[in-house]
């Protein structure tokens, strides 16, 4: 079990995290999360008072799109579409 694996397995849904921290997290600048949000690709984000908040569920997403467009050499757009579908796949298993 890698450390990233105990951070996102201990974190409640009903805990905040910050660009930041969810930048940090995912190895990456804040400046690629704000511009993956500004095209859209993070639908769950909220901004309470100009502060960008995110759940487990979206801190999941960030680390899959970044590992998709690293390891796939993938545009944002392809790697957020991966990431639905993931996601989905993850409901479905839940369901079943």
């Amino acid at each position: 079990m890698h450390d990233d694996d105990i951070l996102t397995g201990s974190l409640m849904e009903a805990s905040w995290l910050t660009l930041e921290q969810v930048a940090s997290a995912c190895r990456v600048e804040p400046e690629w999360l704000a511009r993956h949000i500004d095209e859209g690709l993070f639908p769950h984000a909220e901004s309470i008072a100009g502060t960008w908040r995110f759940s487990g569920a979206s801190l999941m997403r960030a680390r899959r799109m970044r590992q998709i467009e690293r390891d796939f050499d993938a545009v944002p757009e392809l790697a957020a579409l991966v990431a639905d579908l993931l996601e989905e796949l993850d409901a479905l298993r839940c369901r079943g």
